[in-house]
């Protein structure tokens, strides 16, 4: 199978290809293989979600330095896949399970003793509980 390069433009340029429409044709895809994240909240916690899909559990680093939670992942190039299909050539190649580090501030609201992470299907939570709120006293003064 060839690739034919789509030449429907009235006037190309030598714009055209230096400003790709699609990012994952740049040279440094490295760079945009940050995962996407979701984060909720409700009354008790803040969930933190991340697509990753294609790692393992144990590629994970998760650490809370002050109110920062910094998450990482170390992902081993593994040759050995590529060594088994020597015939095997690729015109594309978009799966890219590189290395991140992503870094959050977390509110003074939030409890640092009580935080879980799981990892399920290609999704990792982590979710951080809230600290209960201070109730105010209500308390009655004498005047004397």
């Amino acid at each position: 199978m060839k690739i034919v390069k789509r030449n429907n433009v009235w006037f190309p340029t030598i714009f055209d290809d230096i400003f790709n429409e699609n990012r994952l044709d740049v040279s440094n895809y490295e760079n945009f293989s940050i995962p996407a994240v979701n984060i909720k909240e409700n009354l008790s916690t803040f969930a933190i979600e991340l697509a990753v899909p294609g790692l393992k559990k144990e590629d994970f680093s998760i650490e809370v330095d002050e109110n920062v939670l910094k998450i990482s992942a170390e992902v081993k190039n593994e040759k050995e896949s590529e060594t088994v299909h020597e015939n095997t050539k690729y015109t594309r190649k978009e799966f890219n399970y590189s290395s991140f580090s992503r870094s959050f501030t977390l509110p003074d609201s939030v409890n640092f003793e009580n935080i879980n992470a799981a990892y399920n299907n290609g999704l990792l939570c982590i979710t951080v509980a809230k600290k209960e709120p201070q109730k105010e006293i209500k308390r009655m003064v004498e005047i004397s």
